[in-house]
């Protein structure tokens, strides 16, 4: 189980604006200076998308600043990071994006109990309108029976 002083990027929005059908959980080639800037917490996976170049999948638009101290010797803050899959979930993934018109999204990155950068990966489906105003609904009546139940046991 992960804990949450382990992660080093969450993509809050993503839960939001996709149906997570699916979780997979990848590797993530770093270099070493992108390692210290994940574990200062400094990335931001908002904006990425895993994307399939070359019959590989590759961690697009992730943010992952610079790390000051390397000097000339950094990394680019916004370069494709090849994320490491085994081959049986690489044809599965290729298989329901091309089929199916489903989209890979980062849900976050975290070390796992070795110290090895993994990103979790959600196989999802877009969300309409109506269906984001629907979990909105959800979720406001969640809170509003919890408060009453709370009302009612007090």
């Amino acid at each position: 189980m992960r804990t949450s002083d382990r992660y080093a990027a969450l993509n809050r929005r993503a839960r939001h604006d996709y149906l997570i059908e699916e979780t997979f959980e990848a590797g993530l080639a770093l270099c070493g200076s992108e390692v210290k800037v994940l574990r200062r917490g400094e990335a931001s996976i908002a904006e990425a998308y895993a994307d399939e170049r070359e019959g590989e999948f590759y961690l697009m638009d992730a943010n992952i600043p610079q790390y000051k101290p390397s000097g000339r010797f950094g990394h680019q803050p916004r370069r494709p990071r090849k994320l490491l899959l085994h081959k049986k979930e690489m044809a599965r993934l290729r298989g329901a994006i091309r089929r199916e018109g489903m989209t890979l999204v980062p849900l976050a990155v975290y070390f796992n109990e070795r110290g090895r950068a993994k990103i979790e990966l959600g196989l999802a489906r877009g969300k309409k309108k109506s269906d984001k105003r629907a979990a909105e609904r959800e979720r406001d009546w969640q809170r509003s029976r919890a408060r009453l139940l709370r009302r009612h046991n007090a």
